[in-house]
């Protein structure tokens, strides 16, 4: 799966989706003149075991080195590997309040059982834990993927996620920072506008700060009035924020740069996002066309962006060795009581 034989050399401050099932010859070409850091699959990548460890062999291929490969594997709605590939998981709230008490065991198996599954197939990393503080006001395309609705209990449970998945061998990518919960609108398709004071957002800020070790995380495409006017991914002041009041010094990628929260042309997004303190611009969608704007705008990957990429290149993961089948007898048990 990693030959251990790839050369760091400067990566486009890129992380991108495909096509489809396979490589097309433009992108096999278009990845190796490029470099970009990463990449990430979707459901229409993913047919087979033996073909989706194919693509991934491609992919690294093509860059020549060992890109991290991620994909977004929370459970419930938002889960692209499914039976016979993967474990059907309830959404993470329904999860963890079905596990009462021992959510936090629960949680970490879990995640290392989804770990283990996504590394039988070639990906190494999750866009998990998800440590946004859910409240009544949430929006219905976030509410079920959180943990809970109290900050410390979030980030316990986002603690035991990260661990079971650095256990199962995968890299955690911490989102959406610094904290979508407060969200009344879906940042797919609108920005949200979060208008509550500063001290209020301590609330939002801190499971991000308990867990600012982890090796990358994702921003949120949405506006806190009290602290600035523009979204957090595209801010100066909230990537300064991140970094320092937070305190997370991980890579951080960009939630989906072709998402509707943000406006505007694709390369004056990515180049804002970049200008602000984004390590890396994930783009998602495979367009072709677009790929190529998006890599254009982004560059090479600034000095401290390569020297964060090539830590999480040097930190990769080691899975414990214990089976599938052990974890999720120990999880049914725990859930059964």
């Amino acid at each position: 799966m990693h030959s251990g034989d790839y050369t760091v050399s400067r990566f486009n401050a890129t992380i991108f989706g495909c096509e489809g099932l396979k490589l097309t010859a433009d992108e096999k070409s278009f990845f190796r003149d490029v470099k970009p850091f990463g990449f990430i699959l979707f459901g229409r990548n993913v047919d087979n075991a033996e073909q989706i460890r194919a693509l991934c062999d491609e992919l690294r291929s093509c860059v020549d080195h060992d890109a991290p490969i991620l994909i977004d594997q929370e459970g419930g709605r938002v889960q692209r590997l499914r039976p016979p590939l993967a474990t059907e998981w309830t959404p993470p709230l329904d999860f963890v309040m079905a596990a009462g008490e021992q959510a936090e065991r629960a949680m970490y198996l879990r995640y290392c059982i989804t770990a283990k599954e996504l590394r039988a197939v070639g990906v190494d990393a999750n866009c998990a834990p998800l440590v946004d503080v859910a409240c009544a006001e949430t929006h219905p395309f976030l509410k079920n993927r959180c943990y809970g609705t109290s900050q410390d209990a979030v980030a316990t449970l986002g603690r035991a996620v990260a661990n079971g998945m650095a256990d199962g061998g995968v890299y955690s990518v911490l989102k959406h920072i610094p904290g979508h919960g407060r969200a009344q609108a879906d940042s797919h398709k609108d920005l949200p506008r979060v208008p509550v004071n500063r001290a209020e957002l301590d609330r939002d800020f801190a499971p991000f700060q308990a867990l600012n070790d982890l090796p990358m995380g994702m921003t949120a495409h949405l506006v806190y009035e009290a602290l600035d006017d523009l979204p957090a991914t595209t801010s100066p002041k909230m990537m300064r924020l991140i970094r320092e009041e937070i305190g997370f010094d991980g890579l951080i990628m960009t939630d989906d740069i072709s998402m509707q929260a943000l406006s505007g042309p694709l390369a004056d997004r990515s180049a804002a996002s970049i200008a602000a303190g984004c390590d890396v611009v994930l783009h998602c969608n495979g367009n072709f066309a677009e790929m190529q704007e998006v890599a254009a705008a982004s560059g090479d990957m600034q000095e401290t962006a390569q020297r964060r990429a090539e830590t999480v290149l040097a930190q990769r993961p080691q899975a414990v060795k214990v089976d599938i089948q052990t974890l999720s007898d120990e999880l049914e048990a725990l859930l059964a009581g």
